[in-house]
């Protein structure tokens, strides 16, 4: 039996958690799961409390190129991105979001991004480390009542993260 890695217990948490908030799940099954989730030991015993429930991650990876999102597009709960020496431009001013919560985790070695939130909307950068990159965020960094919020985390190695909100409202589905 191998030990489970705290990041595979935390996202099995988070899916659970989501599933109870887009109402797939009753409060006794939440709290079973939680309870389960939270004391399995191998990914063994962690795989059947999270089966059912859809792992909404979308991955987009670029070596030298750009990565752009805008316009109408639908925004997963989860966005992976890496680049290398490409650009980033997610814009979800006029993207559909389904979700209260969106996780963005940016690794980006050289290059900038830039992440356009819709009005309303607020942002937490402060799970992104960076060694000789810059973050600048111009975006509410507390949840306000009803809009979406985005928690971005990663790597900048050399790379620059702006963050602004659009005067768009956001729209949901």
């Amino acid at each position: 039996m191998s030990l489970l890695p705290d990041r595979d217990r935390d996202r099995a948490v988070e899916l659970v958690q989501q599933a109870y908030a887009d109402g797939r799940l009753g409060h006794a099954e939440l709290e079973l799961r939680l309870e389960r989730a939270l004391t399995a030991a191998s990914a063994h015993e962690l795989a059947p409390i999270v089966a059912d429930l859809p792992d909404d991650v979308v991955r987009l990876g670029s070596t030298g190129g750009r990565i752009t999102r805008e316009g109408d597009w639908l925004v997963p709960r989860s966005l992976h991105v890496e680049s290398e020496y490409g650009r980033v431009r997610l814009d979800l001013s006029r993207a559909v979001i389904r979700h209260s919560r969106i996780d963005i985790e940016l690794w980006l070695t050289y290059g900038g991004a830039t992440i356009i939130l819709p009005a309303g909307a607020s942002a937490d950068t402060d799970g992104l480390r960076t060694e000789w990159g810059r973050v600048i965020s111009r975006a509410a960094g507390r949840r306000p009542a009803g809009g979406p919020h985005v928690r971005i985390s990663g790597e900048l190695t050399y790379g620059r993260l702006t963050v602004r909100s659009s005067a768009r409202p956001v729209h949901r589905q």
